[in-house]
């Protein structure tokens, strides 16, 4: 399986770019962040056209989130259990969820397409809306890898954090004064690998970015950030043959400010018949 994600910023503005990618790179499930539509809106015909089912998950032109695959896809949620929402100004605990999570089954993995919340400013609601989602995340990860810990899970998608110094090289963003660097941020990401998620693209693509700003020629002279990830559970990362990320899609004509992340499993048992991975159709 070739499994892809890629936050698009408007699937309906780059759906050629996107589904002639897929089609290019023989990926066979592609996860996309901020398709920017309703679910109704989403360009469904080019993707059946081009052999790709597609669950999509979206409210209004802001975030939105997809999974399309060359297998039926199974089991699709439009959250994951205790997963927060926002609204301006809302007081409690049952302020409207945002399409930024859906999940679904395919060959034998349970993929989640996620696009965290940005938190716009460090003390704004919104960054400690984020940090209560990562928390959530988190814990749904945990559960879900202490009820059954052979579980192929991946959660993929534009998670808004850079991890390290060295996911960082857009000058604008400083550690103290900015989001996606600041401490609680990159703890709650650590979180995610302490509950058995493993990043399993950087140990294969160990620099490059995944990110830069349409700002400042921020892409021209690469100061971009790595905050697109791959997140594997143990029997995931175990079946990771490869990684790559896509660099030359940021360049062409109207490109997303973010670029495709790969990466290649195969899951095949030794216990099979025969040769072919299980995860093929």
């Amino acid at each position: 399986m070739r499994l892809a994600t890629w936050n698009v910023n408007s699937v309906r503005a780059r759906v050629d770019r996107i589904v002639e990618f897929a089609v290019r790179e023989s990926v066979d499930v592609l996860a996309m962040q901020e398709i920017k539509c309703k679910a109704e809106q989403f360009p469904f015909e080019q993707f059946e056209d081009a052999g790709y089912h597609v669950e999509a998950h979206g409210f209004s032109q802001w975030n939105g989130v997809a999974i399309a695959s060359r297998e039926q896809l199974t089991d699709v949620e439009h959250a994951f259990p205790g997963m927060p929402g926002f609204e301006k100004d809302h007081v409690g605990p049952d302020a409207p969820q945002e399409a930024r999570a859906i999940g679904a089954t395919v060959g034998g993995i349970r993929v989640w397409s996620l696009y965290v919340p940005n938190g716009r400013s460090l003390g704004d609601p919104h960054y400690f809306y984020k940090l209560e989602w990562l928390s959530a995340l988190q814990q749904y990860a945990t559960d879900a890898l202490s009820a059954t810990p052979d579980l192929a899970l991946a959660l993929v998608g534009d998670f808004n954090i850079a991890p390290t110094d060295a996911d960082n090289g857009d000058p604008a963003v400083v550690p103290g004064f900015s989001t996606h660097v600041s401490p609680p941020e990159r703890e709650a990401f650590a979180a995610l690998e302490s509950a058995g998620l493993t990043d399993v693209v950087r140990p294969l693509v160990p620099a490059g970015f995944t990110y830069w700003d349409y700002k400042q020629l921020r892409f021209p002279r690469n100061e971009g950030m790595r905050i697109d990830f791959i997140l594997g559970s143990h029997a995931f990362a175990g079946a990771v043959t490869g990684a790559r990320i896509h660099r030359d899609e940021r360049k062409g004509k109207a490109p997303s400010d973010h670029v495709p992340v790969v990466v290649d499993l195969d899951l095949t048992s030794p216990d099979d018949d025969d040769d072919r991975p299980m995860i093929f159709g």
